[in-house]
Parts: C-alpha cells; sequence; structure tokens
C-alpha cells in the first residue's frame, strides 16, 4: 500500500497531473472562501441577545462549532467533486506505469448515475448509523476518531474504488472484485481519509487519492482470477 502511495505522490510531477492539482486547489480554495464568507455573514446579521459581549460570545463559540462539523464532513463533500479529477489523472498514471491497458471503457450514463445514487444513500445510511456515536464521541474523544476514520474509510474506500474500477470493468465486475478485497479497499479508504485531514494535504487529497487507488485496483485485478482479468470494453 506505502509503494502504491509513493507512486502517486511522485507522479505528482507529471504536468498533466499538476494542471488538475492546480484545478483541485483553486476550486477547493473557492469553496472554502465562499463558505467562509457565508458563514461569517449568516453569523453577523444573527441578534440572539441584545448584550455585546455575550452576542460576540456566541459568534465565536459558533464559528467553532461550525469548523468542527464541516472537519468532519469534509472528506465526504470533497469527495463529490471526484469525477473532474477522475479522467486525467487515471489516463496519466496509466499511461506511465500501464501503457498496455488500451483505451478505457465507456461508462453508461444510467450506470454512473445510478452508481452515484447508490453511493449517495449509503452514505447517509451509514453517517445515520454512526450518528448517535458521533455525539458519544464528543465525551470519549478515541471513540469519535475510530468511527469518523472507519465509517470514512468505508466510504471513501468503496467511492473511489469503484470509480476507478468502472473505468476496466462492468458494475458486476467491479462489485465482486471490490468484496473479494474488501480489507483492502477499506484500508486503501482510511488512508484516504487521513489524507484528507492533513491540512493544505487534503486540498489536493483527491489527485493523490485517485492516482493511488489506480495502482491499488490494478493490482487486485491483476491478481484476480477469471473473467476479472480481463478487460470490459
Amino acid at each position: 500500500m506505502l509503494s502504491d502511495l509513493t507512486k502517486a505522490l511522485t507522479q505528482l510531477a507529471d504536468p498533466r497531473i499538476q494542471r488538475v492539482v492546480w484545478l483541485s486547489v483553486g476550486l477547493a480554495l473557492g469553496v472554502l472562501l465562499l463558505l467562509g464568507i457565508a458563514v461569517w455573514v449568516g453569523i453577523a446579521h444573527l441578534h440572539l441577545v441584545s448584550w455585546h459581549w455575550l452576542e460576540a460570545l456566541i459568534e465565536v463559540g459558533s464559528g467553532l462549532g461550525i469548523a468542527v462539523l464541516l472537519w468532519f464532513l469534509f472528506p465526504a463533500a470533497i469527495s463529490a467533486t471526484i469525477g473532474l479529477f477522475l479522467e486525467p489523472v487515471a489516463a496519466a498514471v496509466e499511461a506511465r506505469y500501464y501503457p498496455a491497458l488500451g483505451k478505457a471503457r465507456s461508462q453508461p450514463l444510467g450506470e454512473a448515475v445510478a452508481g452515484g445514487l447508490k453511493f449517495a444513500l449509503v452514505a447517509l445510511l451509514v453517517n445515520l448509523a454512526a450518528l448517535p456515536i458521533y455525539i458519544l464521541g464528543f465525551f470519549v474523544t478515541p471513540l469519535n476518531l475510530f468511527v469518523f476514520y472507519g465509517v470514512n474509510g468505508y466510504l471513501l474506500g468503496r467511492e473511489y474504488f469503484e470509480t476507478v474500477a468502472l473505468r476496466r470493468l462492468d458494475a458486476e465486475q467491479a462489485g465482486e472484485l471490490r468484496r473479494r478485497e474488501k480489507w483492502r479497499v477499506f484500508l486503501g479508504g482510511v488512508l484516504i481519509t487521513l489524507l484528507l485531514t492533513v491540512p493544505l494535504l487534503n486540498l489536493i487529497a483527491p489527485v493523490i487519492a485517485t492516482a493511488f487507488m489506480m495502482h491499488r485496483f490494478e493490482s487486485m485485478r491483476r491478481q484476480a482470477a477469471g473473467p476479472l482479468i480481463a478487460d470490459s470494453r
């Protein structure tokens, strides 16, 4: 796994990857700036009390609370932009490390939409199920961190794997391979979650994660038996 991560980090010097990195950073900073302005304006116009010192305290407390909440939701939110980074990053990785693969499979629109809706439903249900533990985690911090990385490791591992896998396999084959290699996919998702929680690095984490998961997928696919070895184009 660390070897795959090293390959992904090394390829950040690739001009094709750098173009995506700058786009990623620009979008991330733009979203954060707009969100910060919206929160600041909202709190500034929210007059709940008449005492200025207490109002200032509420504003500070609300800002900190929102910041903490955004930190916990950041992995799921940033993963929604993965489609913007997948194709050029995946193509660059394949061109450098897997030139014999040929043209990637064209994913039908219906399959892409169904996959996105399915992931959104799973993400919602898993996070709702984990919500009581999140609340309890405010009093038991290690528990909260364990649940945070566990939940997002599962969700991000699944999303990044399936999005990459569907370039080479159909939905049924990708699902079969994911279930067969569920622990490798999960651990990859935990590593991606860690990347997304490191300040500054999280701005380009989707790019690194896509390249990283490309290597993980190719390793799993080449080790798989039967029809999973062949491309589905």
